[in-house]
């Protein structure tokens, strides 16, 4: 069993990610007695952050601190990351399955001459063996997963493993490193962000989804009129975004982003098996389409066959009606 597990931290927006914190739940899964240690890296003081992180379960917290940690770069990343790694010597180490995790655990994974699990969906504990659970084949089927020896490094998909409650009157280390960042190859000047405000579409409890079926960018409004009422994120079919009607930061799918909401309202989407592969898993998924042989209405929960631009109005309506009583 792990007596120590690093837990590397994702901020956005000088916030910490959900994700975060549901790694730190599935630490603790991992390692129900053991020391959980967490990793920020930063250009500034985030000792915020910290407190948070050990409010959501976390032991002690580590600032890795560094100018040149301002913005992500993996190579910066990496050299702070591993400096932790060297002086924690954890048993294990977990992070999000993100944009950043993706790029940067397969590069620790690397230096560390480690085995790595990317994309956990669960974690469980089966006598001496971690057994991480992973979707395969676009997510058709699962595989269940464990390290035998060595290093166990695991990234977790967002939105699967709940995280702890949080106990404001939890205390822990704070500790602060200056850490040494050299001869990176690549400095990242500036970042342009293509992504739609409100809601993180990864992390999304709620997202409104829209295909070829929604005819244009207009066509677009009521779902984020219905998304905004619902407190959710707008997704898109791929379709949809090479017809132009929205941007490709938005697409979920196989070559988009895979999304596991507690719901998922597909609004005008075929079903294609491309777009099935990123949002399938979905705990409740609701299809509206004017085709009742649509194959999206074989994987939804609840299927109305129709007009979206006739329903979603009326749905938002209705629901505005009881978020005024509630």
């Amino acid at each position: 069993m792990s007596e120590k597990v690093l837990i590397i931290a994702e901020v956005r927006d000088d916030k910490l990610r959900n994700v975060t914190y549901e790694s730190i739940a599935a630490a603790r899964k991992i390692s129900p007695d053991g020391e959980l240690v967490g990793v920020i890296c930063s250009h500034k003081d985030t000792s915020n952050l910290a407190e948070e992180m050990i409010h959501y379960g976390a032991d002690r917290v580590i600032l890795m601190e560094n100018d040149k940690l301002k913005t992500y770069s993996s190579e910066a990343y990496t050299q702070a990351i591993l400096h932790a790694i060297n002086e924690e010597s954890p048993n294990s180490i977990i992070m999000g399955h993100t944009s950043i995790g993706k790029d940067l655990s397969p590069k620790l994974a690397s230096k560390l001459d480690s085995g790595l699990i990317s994309d956990a969906i669960d974690v469980e504990v089966a006598g001496e063996n971690v057994v991480f659970t992973r979707p395969i084949y676009s997510g058709k089927a699962f595989e269940k997963k464990i390290i035998t020896n060595g290093l166990l490094f695991a990234t977790i998909r967002p939105n699967n493993i709940r995280a702890l409650d949080k106990d404001a009157s939890r205390n822990g280390e704070v500790s602060k490193k200056e850490v040494e960042i050299a001869d990176l190859r690549t400095v990242i000047k500036d970042v342009i962000q293509k992504t739609s405000e409100g809601v993180d579409l990864s992390e999304a409890k709620v997202i409104v989804a829209g295909g070829r079926g929604v005819k244009s960018a207009e066509g677009f409004e009521p779902l984020y009129e219905l998304a905004q009422v619902l407190g959710g994120a707008v997704g898109a079919s791929r379709a949809a975004c090479d017809a132009g009607y929205c941007d490709y930061s938005l697409q979920i799918g196989q070559t988009g982003k895979v999304v596991t909401p507690d719901l998922y309202i597909a609004c005008g989407i075929s079903g294609a098996i491309q777009h099935l592969a990123g949002m399938s898993n979905s705990k409740v998924i609701v299809a509206i389409n004017k085709d009742p042989e649509a194959t999206i209405f074989q994987i939804a929960d609840y299927g109305i066959v129709g007009d979206l631009f006739e329903i979603l109005p009326q749905l938002t309506e209705e629901l505005k009606k009881v978020e005024m009583n509630a």
